[in-house]
């Protein structure tokens, strides 16, 4: 199903699509793509897909932030779902360092794949801005944001069903769509 759907969105998103691409490759002056390794399902690493939103100089232009706010920035992650590298809903997928490294007690996150939204996706939407707001972001996200993602993870992980998957995937709309603000009570 998530094969399907991701190819069906891409096909009635492709002229938006090739819009961002089109206006990224020409304030970039070079790819309007960005690729980074991630670590999926049963902690294997793969290249997941991103419109580029940041400048070589590190600026976010207009814009660059509003995909980013509407998240069409992540919108070529249907490709990882078409790779079957990601789903629509589950666990964000991190760099190494992070589900790679799990204690036993989170251990069974890594038998997700993951997803484009989730519990932990929905209550950090704003992920960018409370780093932003901190002395040591890195230090704040490993010991604040980090382990609250865990324990929603663990949360959808022994929630997981269809009618879970359905609130989740109306829920993220709603929140792209700024029509809700979601706050998930650990």
């Amino acid at each position: 199903m998530d094969t399907f759907l991701a190819i069906l969105l891409l096909a009635i998103l492709f002229p938006i699509l090739l819009l961002i691409s089109i206006v990224l490759l020409l304030l970039h002056k070079d790819s309007p793509f960005f690729t980074q390794i991630r670590v999926g399902q049963h902690v294997k690493t793969f290249k997941i897909y991103k419109f580029k939103t940041i400048t070589s100089t590190g600026e976010i232009p207009p814009f660059m932030k509003f995909l980013r706010k509407t998240k069409l920035d992540e919108t070529l992650q249907l490709f990882n779902i078409i790779k079957q590298e990601m789903s629509f809903v589950g666990p964000r997928p991190d760099v190494p360092g992070y589900y790679d490294q799990l204690s036993t007690e989170f251990r069974s996150i890594s038998d997700l794949k993951p997803g484009l939204t989730g519990y932990a996706s929905l209550k950090f939407s704003n992920e960018e801005y409370l780093l932003s707001k901190q002395k040591n972001p890195h230090k704040y996200n490993d010991e604040v944001i980090f382990p609250q993602k865990l324990r929603l993870n663990l949360k959808y992980r022994k929630e997981i069903s269809f009618t879970t998957d359905l609130k989740l995937l109306f829920i993220t709309f709603l929140v792209v769509l700024n029509l809700t603000n979601y706050d998930t009570k650990i």
